[in-house]
Order: C-alpha cells, then structure tokens, then sequence
C-alpha cells in the first residue's frame, strides 16, 4: 500500500491521501541507526545512479544550506518518532561526505547527537572519496567521534578507473587507508567493483592483494551494473563499452573471495568481507531487520512497519523543511507478506544465515530441494548460502518463498 505524502510537523498526515499511515513506533529490540545522505560530487562517474550532484548541476546550492536543512529534519524526526530509540550505528554516505571537509562532518554528527542518544559504543561511519581526504581530516574525524572510515578504491588499473570516470590516481585509496590507520581509526573499508570493461582477472587480483597490503580489517567488492540513464550505459549502446558477462563476473567473484579467505578475511554477507570483529554493524541491520531514519535528499527510512523516501532534488528538500514539513516523497506500509518476503531475501544474504523459524512449513519444504542443491547448508537451526549458493542468492530466494 502506497500513499503520496508530505508529512506535517504533528501527527504523520498525507495530504494527499484520504487516510494518514499510523505513527512511527519503533519496535523494542531491533537495532536503530540514523543514515545521513551527501548529495554532494565534485564530478559525476559514469557508471552511477546515485542521487549526487555537482556544484554546477545545483546551480549554486551550498553545503551549508543543505546542513541547514538537515539540522531541521532531524529536529522533525525526534518529534515525528513516537519513542526515541538509543542510536547504536550512524552512517553518513552520499554522494562524497569527506566534501564537507572535518566542520561539516563534525557538525553533521553534532546534529545527531543534539536530538538522538548515541549509544556509549555506537559505530559511526563515514564514506570518503580519496581525493578529498588527508591525515589531519582522518584526525579530527577520530576526535569528532567517527569510528569507522569507509573509502571508494574500485580498482588500481589506472584503464579501469578511466572507464568508471574516476577522478583519483591508482594509488590514492591506498594511501587513503594508511593515513585513516595511522590516525586510529581501528575501522577502514575500501570499496571494490569489478567486472568492468577492460578489466583483467590479474587486474583485480592487483587491486586485492593492494587493499590487504595497506592493513584494512574490511572490504566490500560489487559486480558491476550498467544502470538505465548514465553515461556508462550509453557507451554500451553505442558500442563503445562490451556489458560484464555473468560468467566473467561469477568467475571474478570467486577468485577474490578465495584471495581474501587466504588473507584471513572472511565473508559476512555476500559482497562484503572482514577480519574478525570489523563486520559493519550498520549495514547489518539493514540486511538483519533494524530500523533507521534516513535523512537528507532522496535518503530512504524504516520504522516499524513503515517505509519511506524524501524528496531527491536538494532545493526541492530544503524548501519543504522551510515550510514546516518533513521532505517524504512518498512511503508504504508494509503487509506481512512484503515483509516476510523481504525478510527472507535480506537475511539469506548474511554468513550468519536465515533463522529456519522465519519460514512457513511449505518453504521449509522447499528448502529441503534447495539444500539438496547444493545452494545451502544447514547449519544448527539456520540455512547458510553455500559457496555455489552465494552466486545464486537471488534464485535461492525465488526457490524459498511461497
């Protein structure tokens, strides 16, 4: 069920719709976080579909219009929750949060401690483009209260990065990585993708084995997508650009799952990997049932059994919080059905596995035919993905629900 809204600054109101969704409850014992989204880049890479903006695309928007914006949003949303949760994670992503430079994202965390409790080990992440970072932003980062630094590398192939239109040199990630380290930060992530045009199996491996040296206790690598509408998706109707090939990507895959496992790296959901104690716990509970207030442009939410997104455009967020109301551009309230469903699809996906209680006994059944398969194990009272399994995950899901 879905209603267009824009929320008021009482009672949760759809103006347009003849009936308002119940408040938002958060729900005791699921975890909580608070996602902040930077709609800001400096340039736009051509294989992303993210809501981002460059200076020149806003026509003259500020930083600190948008940071306005956002204190007033999460001042709504203090109000707008019907019990405030202890927040256990916060993750400021965009777009390329390190823009912001150490005052806006220090100021960002300020805006959510001014109206949320943090809990006393609350995991605070922010991502950062290479470029835009230095040993002394990572050091007043640390001060600030950040735990955990989260850096886009998708390759060291100096050809891959000039098809993903990206901007920093090969080296600068992993230089990246050793200023957030020796700054002490325990917590550092670099970002893979692979798959793309050009790209080698000895190119990734490259790329690997550059992560592992600099020390990090985390990585997440994703297969590339030529997504509708950006600039890498009319280079391949052109001709300019070959699309990956499924078996390309699945062999990719394997190969640095195998290269991270010897690395003492183990996976924890399908595309991300760490050392022991460096899993991200924000990203966890979105795959394992928590709940979340998303704010800034285009950033989505979920409470109890309610889901939205705000408004995409900055001026367009920045006005509605202006006028008094949050910035939702629409929301639904999930049936048990499209939860459950999504529940088995998120959960699967995790190393920790899918709780055999969550299915009903017809897909237990199924299950049966799935772990015969080879695409799970059972392991106690889970369903595990096995290795086959986590190239198929989203057929295991298909194969699962009624």
């Amino acid at each position: 069920m879905s209603k267009t809204a824009v929320w008021d600054t009482g009672l949760m109101t759809a103006r347009t719709a003849p009936a308002a969704p119940p408040a938002l409850r958060p729900v005791p014992g699921r975890p909580f976080g608070v996602y902040i989204h930077v709609p800001f880049c400096a340039t736009r890479c051509g294989y992303c579909d993210f809501n981002t903006y460059t200076a020149a695309e806003l026509g003259g928007a500020s930083t600190d219009g948008w940071l306005a914006a956002l204190r007033t949003e999460l001042t709504l949303a203090a109000a707008h929750l019907d019990t405030l949760p202890t927040v256990q994670t916060v993750f400021v992503g965009g777009g390329t949060p390190s823009l912001l430079g150490a005052d806006g994202l220090r100021a960002v965390l300020d805006a959510v401690r001014a109206h949320f409790t943090l809990a006393p080990d609350a995991e605070v992440t922010t991502e950062a483009n290479p470029e835009s970072t230095s040993p002394a932003l990572f050091e007043a980062l640390l001060a600030a209260g950040y735990t955990r630094i989260s850096l886009g590398m998708q390759s060291t192939a100096p050809h891959v990065l000039a098809t993903l239109d990206r901007t920093h040199r090969p080296g600068r990630a992993l230089d990246a990585a050793r200023e957030a380290l020796a700054a002490g930060f325990t917590h550092v992530s670099l970002d893979l993708i692979y798959g793309t045009p050009g790209e080698s199996d000895d190119d990734l491996l490259r790329s690997v084995d550059a992560a592992l040296g600099t020390g990090i206790d985390h990585l997440s690598a994703y297969a590339l997508v030529v997504e509708d509408g950006t600039a890498m998706a009319r280079r391949v109707r052109r001709g300019e650009l070959t699309p990956p090939d499924d078996d390309v990507l699945a062999r990719r895959y394997e190969l640095l799952d195998a290269r991270l496992r010897a690395a003492g790296f183990d996976w924890y959901e399908v595309s991300n990997w760490s050392r022991p104690g460096g899993r991200c716990r924000h990203n966890i509970g979105y795959w394992d049932g928590g709940e979340w207030w998303g704010a800034g442009p285009g950033a989505h939410g979920f409470v109890g059994d309610v889901r939205w997104w705000n408004v995409k455009h900055p001026n367009t967020y920045a006005q509605t919080l202006a006028d008094g109301a949050l910035p939702v551009a629409d929301f639904e309230q999930l049936d048990a059905a499209t939860m459950h469903i999504e529940d088995v699809m998120l959960r699967v996906r995790l190393r920790d596995g899918l709780p055999l209680q969550l299915l009903s006994d017809s897909e237990r059944a199924r299950a049966d035919a799935v772990v015969a398969a080879g695409l799970l194990t059972r392991t106690g009272d889970r369903l595990v993905l096995t290795d086959r399994g986590r190239l198929l995950a989203d057929a295991v899901v298909r194969d699962l629900i009624d």
